[in-house]
């Protein structure tokens, strides 16, 4: 069979009915706390890379 041809018999049925029990729970991956990131670098460091990056794409 050719690239892109497309086949029905290769198809597989998918069972699509899920039950709530089975779903993930959004309250179960709440996070409370917090997170602190330093890079050392100041903003003007970082919008100097930044132009750079764009510069070197271009």
């Amino acid at each position: 069979m050719g690239f892109g041809s497309y086949d029905e018999s290769e198809q597989q049925e998918v069972d699509a009915d899920f039950d709530d029990d089975d779903a993930v729970q959004s309250s179960e991956t709440d996070h409370e706390g917090t997170i602190e990131f330093e890079n050392g670098a100041s903003s003007d460091e970082l919008l100097d890379r930044l132009q750079e990056i764009k510069d070197d794409e271009g």
